[in-house]
């Protein structure tokens, strides 16, 4: 049994403090942001997680990739689509994944160990989408979606070639609202993991009532859910297990809703259960989603406790 994170870690940004790094920002070349994805590798690792991410520390999920596209600007912090979409003018999140995975081998000194690693993570076409206001070009939100998913392609085509990640992660949190095509979701799943050589995984929360049967379906090796925050989700995935063939869950434990860190007994409760239905080497453990509102010594507490029940089960 692996354990991993949804993605975002709480952020703590600091002014330099070294000779350094004061130059730096004189120049207008200091990256505050440098030391908080270091805090947030070291407090993975500590707490005991086993594919990390860089903690997407620089902003919201959306803002963060369309920042970088064509076709798309932001307005008062909300995006808006202005024409076409196409290729990103550079690659996103490349350069917070190497850092990330060099404080990680640092950690390792050296040597990352077996079934330990670092994902890459974008934000799924269908939610940005689904986040933004279309202005011009496109009449329909579905066409927007397809064109998107072109366009995230190049960056997770960079975080294969660059990163060596254990597996890529596409957050499509929308997917259960009701209100996306999910055929046209597939679709654009479809084209972000062709011909790619790592697993893909899908994260998406919400109650899964409606679409779980239409989510197993897409082609994605890991379907991440939540399953701490939300009761239904569990009965849905035992009823639905033989369904669940070829594939891993991604298996939210722990309540990223409540600022506290979560109760051990119901944690293990709900882990068991996991296990019953699906085996423990067919989970990933996680959170349900971001930890970024969480503040940093919740954040560090919900991952230990979830690691070391992890521990128990390995």
């Amino acid at each position: 049994m692996l354990s991993t994170v949804v993605g975002s870690f709480p952020a703590e940004i600091k002014s330099p403090t070294t000779t350094k790094d004061k130059l730096l920002k004189v120049f207008g070349v200091y990256d505050p942001f440098k030391q908080s994805i270091k805090q947030t590798v070291i407090s993975q690792l500590d707490a005991g997680i086993d594919i990390i991410s860089d903690g997407q520390v620089r902003g919201d999920m959306v803002s963060t990739f369309t920042n970088f596209i064509p076709g798309m600007k932001l307005e008062s912090n909300n995006t808006v689509i202005t024409s076409k979409i196409r290729q990103p003018t550079k690659e996103i999140s490349i350069n917070d994944l190497k850092y990330a995975k060099k404080v990680m081998v640092d950690y390792f000194n050296g040597n990352i160990p077996e079934n330990k690693g670092i994902k890459g993570i974008i934000t799924g076409p269908s939610t940005i989408v689904y986040s933004s206001r279309i202005e011009a070009f496109y009449k329909c939100k579905d066409d927007a979606i397809l064109d998107l998913a072109k366009s995230l392609k190049y960056e997770v085509d960079a975080i294969e070639k660059k990163i060596n990640p254990v597996y890529i992660q596409v957050d499509e949190p929308f997917l259960s609202t009701g209100l996306v095509d999910l055929k046209v979701a597939s679709e654009a799943i479809d084209i972000i993991g062709e011909d790619l050589s790592v697993p893909l995984a899908m994260h998406v929360c919400g109650n899964l009532t409606d679409v779980f049967k239409d989510l197993i379906k897409f082609n994605v090796d890991i379907l991440d859910c939540e399953f701490a925050g939300n009761n239904t989700n569990i009965k849905i995935l035992e009823k639905n297990a033989s369904l669940v063939k070829n594939k891993k869950i991604g298996f939210g434990c722990l309540d990223t809703s409540l600022n506290e860190v979560d109760d051990e007994d119901k944690t293990e409760e709900l882990i068991a259960k996991g296990v019953e239905i699906l085996g423990k080497n067919n989970i990933i453990l996680d959170p349900d989603c971001g930890l970024r509102r969480a503040s940093k010594d919740v954040a560090f507490g919900k991952l230990k406790l979830m690691n070391k029940i992890k521990d128990e089960y390995n």
